[in-house]
């Protein structure tokens, strides 16, 4: 039997999946207790080459391998590139069969002139040439959002998956509601299936009833207000978001919906129509619409800026930088400005 990977990197936007993933690793180390006590959850902004060769190099205890991650690895493997280059890979060829070494490399697939690609990948594609040479130690995990039009099965098989079930109407409801924000729809789902019960299927009666607020009519308004530099509605829209959604699923929600518009951009640049943002996006008609709308409001250029922004937000949330909350009203009043 062919030896597991001591390496694996997981890259994408979907913190669910990752969560699955990691929960799929820590399983296979044996009893709960014990699985904790062989787990080392490592911050890649923090992290240097000496700490994690001591944990990646310890022996497990009373289980059959160490599970390590690293967390903000993209971070990580940015500052090892012109010193600690080559000790990394070394590293990575040295790695005990017994330690399983997770990078947590947060990335996102992009859609521009038809072609797909990773949005960061040049910043760890030395890392991802190791891997392709040493297949059988190393192995990629795509971990990337679904497309909106997917989102109904996603939907239907996460029910199934935690003991229940939802009728074809009330999933493409629901993602109409979440977008493709996986982590919103996984919290949404979990309610519903604690209030219809075992045994039960979700309707569009109990989403209805359970699922108030139309989250994403709540983005396009804050979008709406930023393209017509109106702070004061700005701010109340994202105040009313923050009372339902913690900081970090308004940042995915707000990144959903800038990436959404730089592509709607893109199409409207070479000339495409509303019914063009559609197909190309594979969204909805009245998101497409939407989308059309607000996208007309900002040129690329600034859209870029605004997500560059964005991501910076997120970056500081994750390392303990200014908080998310006076970061987004800051950025509010400075594009209303």
């Amino acid at each position: 039997m062919a030896a597991e990977p001591v390496l694996y990197l997981l890259r994408g936007d979907d913190s669910t999946r990752f969560r699955e993933l990691v929960a799929g690793f820590k399983e296979a180390l044996g009893d709960p207790d014990t699985a904790d006590l062989n787990t080392s959850l490592l911050d890649g902004e923090a992290l240097n080459m000496d700490s994690l060769s001591a944990d990646v190099m310890a022996m497990p205890f009373l289980a059959p391998r160490r599970l390590v991650i690293i967390e903000n690895a993209r971070a990580f493997l940015a500052k090892q590139v012109k010193n600690n280059k080559e000790r990394l890979l070394k590293l990575f060829t040295e790695l005990p069969e017994t330690t399983q070494l997770v990078l947590f490399v947060d990335d996102q697939v992009i859609k521009r002139s038809g072609k797909v690609s990773w949005e960061n990948a040049k910043s760890y594609d030395w890392v991802l040439d190791w891997i392709n040479e040493n297949p059988s130690r190393a192995q990629v995990m795509n971990c990337s959002l679904p497309d909106v039009s997917e989102m109904p099965v996603w939907i239907r098989k996460y029910c199934k998956d935690n003991g229940g079930a939802m009728d074809n109407s009330a999933s493409v409801l629901l993602a109409q509601y979440v977008g493709n924000d996986t982590l919103r729809a996984g919290h949404e789902i979990d309610k519903l299936i604690a209030y219809v019960g075992e045994g039960g299927t979700i309707s569009t009666k109990d989403l209805i009833l359970l699922t108030t607020q139309d989250q994403e009519g709540d983005i396009f308004a804050l979008v709406d207000a930023l393209g017509e530099r109106n702070g004061k509605k700005a701010m109340e829209q994202f105040l009313l978001l923050t009372e339902k959604s913690d900081v970090m699923e308004l940042t995915g929600m707000i990144h959903r919906q800038f990436r959404l518009l730089i592509q709607a951009r893109e199409v409207m640049d070479e000339g495409g129509r509303q019914d063009k943002v559609q197909s190309e996006l594979k969204v909805m008609a009245f998101i497409a619409r939407k989308l059309y709308q607000q996208a007309s409001r900002f040129s690329m250029a600034q859209l870029l800026d605004i997500y560059g922004r964005l991501l910076k937000i997120d970056e500081d949330i994750k390392t303990g930088g200014m908080p998310g909350i006076i970061a987004f009203q800051l950025l509010i009043a400075d594009l209303t400005k």
